[in-house]
């Protein structure tokens, strides 16, 4: 695949002629712009939608304090845009008393689906066959939410903080 090409502006101007010799007219040197092709196309190791998600879920999943078991979850809507993450662990000031469970109404906020999620995409089932596992896999039945194995495109993402100070490129191993 060809690239595109960009073009670049660069102006020699009088403080680049104070650095540079005399040509060998001996006349000064003029201010010039000088077009210069550079080729420019997308970066092809971008992260697709999938893994970028789950990673935010990974990454949320650290700021679990249970030694035992850190999950993370990321909720995205249909634009792709994260409308939630989180982590296991209590959630502060929330009450399922508040939250409507109707099925039908004449408003679609007196429901519960406004309320819901869609589709949950996993990464571990190491703990199908547990009871709370299979009472999970019911309520996505009943509720109508899908549910799905992640089959990640590449096996590590390295989150390295020093990349800030170099040219950026995140690299997918």
């Amino acid at each position: 695949m060809r690239g595109r090409k960009c073009s670049a502006n660069f102006v020699a101007g009088s403080a680049a002629s104070e650095r540079l010799p005399p040509p060998p007219s001996g006349k000064p040197r003029e201010s010039r712009s000088i077009m210069s092709e550079i080729p420019c196309k997308k970066r092809e190791d971008y992260l697709e939608w999938p893994e970028y998600f789950m990673a935010v879920a990974f990454l949320s999943a650290q700021r679990s304090k249970d030694p035992n078991s850190q999950v993370g979850a990321c909720i995205v809507n249909a634009e792709n845009k994260i409308v939630g993450i989180g982590y296991n662990g209590m959630p502060n000031g929330c009450s399922d008393d508040l939250l409507p469970w109707s099925r039908t109404a004449e408003r679609k906020l007196d429901t519960k689906y406004p309320y819901g999620i869609k589709e949950v995409i996993f990464m571990s089932d190491k703990y199908h066959d547990s009871e709370e596992t299979t009472a999970a896999r019911l309520l996505f039945d009943m509720a109508g939410v899908t549910f799905r194995k992640f089959t990640p495109k590449c096996s590590k993402i390295v989150i390295d903080f020093d990349s800030i100070n170099s040219r950026p490129s995140q690299k997918l191993q």
